[in-house]
């Protein structure tokens, strides 16, 4: 499925990522699973090989790359979908602990069946994140939050800031052209600072990883329901 080995391989150390063979199998069983299930559920519209490298897997593991995350964190992936970034993250780092959190339980049981296949271990939780930041077990409980949704940011920090302890980040992976500004406010509200912007090159496009720190617990209020979250963002 995946461009051979070398080739692979070459394309990750373009980011300064050493593949090994044994996590170039996983790569290469997860593209297969992934195109072989999306033919039933709807996880991804691309399907190409090189792109799945490139934009899926070289994209998520970049989070390794311009967040300082240390060993045995944990890591919290709202609104996971395919899995992407916490899933080829955990193949590059095993250490780390991941929870794959989605509102489909379609995606759920595919992942299941996924991180079975690669012989990985996470949890899952098959919910809306606004729900699920109110259970104790979740709520500001996570070294880190991450997302890579196309949505305005102070729409996301309200559905992920909960999970996340103080002292802690909320990680938003977004495309050039998605806009950012006015989201300081928010970030504020819900106990965080906008501590830096990461821009990266990723196959000829901008992308960037916005880092936002916890610097104090969420008000009990947040989060809102989904309906208030997007019609009035803070």
């Amino acid at each position: 499925m995946l461009p051979e080995f070398e080739k692979c391989r070459t394309e990750f150390l373009k980011y300064g990522f050493e593949m090994s063979a044994e996590q170039y199998e996983k790569f290469n069983i997860y593209a297969e699973f992934l195109v072989e299930y999306n033919n039933n559920v709807n996880l991804t519209a691309i399907t190409e090989p090189q792109e799945i490298l490139v934009k899926h897997f070289a994209d998520s593991v970049l989070l390794l790359k311009y967040a300082d995350i240390a060993e045995n964190s944990a890591i919290i992936d709202v609104g996971t979908g395919a899995g992407f970034p916490t899933v080829p993250m955990k193949i590059m780092r095993s250490d780390i602990k991941i929870t794959l959190l989605d509102s489909l339980e379609k995606r759920i049981i595919f992942l299941e069946k996924l991180c079975d296949k690669l012989g990985i271990e996470a949890k899952f939780i098959h919910g809306r994140a606004e729900d699920v930041a109110r259970i104790a077990e979740y709520r500001e409980n996570f070294d880190f939050s991450c997302a890579r949704a196309v949505a305005n940011l102070a729409v996301l920090s309200e559905y992920c800031m909960p999970f996340v302890k103080v002292g802690g980040y909320f990680l938003s992976m977004k495309g050039h052209g998605e806009d950012i500004s006015g989201a300081e406010k928010a970030i504020e509200i819900l106990g965080g600072e906008l501590e830096k912007i990461h821009e990266y090159r990723l196959d000829g496009d901008t992308r960037k990883i916005v880092a936002v720190k916890k610097i104090s617990q969420i008000p009990s209020k947040y989060p809102r329901k989904s309906g208030q979250i997007k019609k009035k963002p803070l």
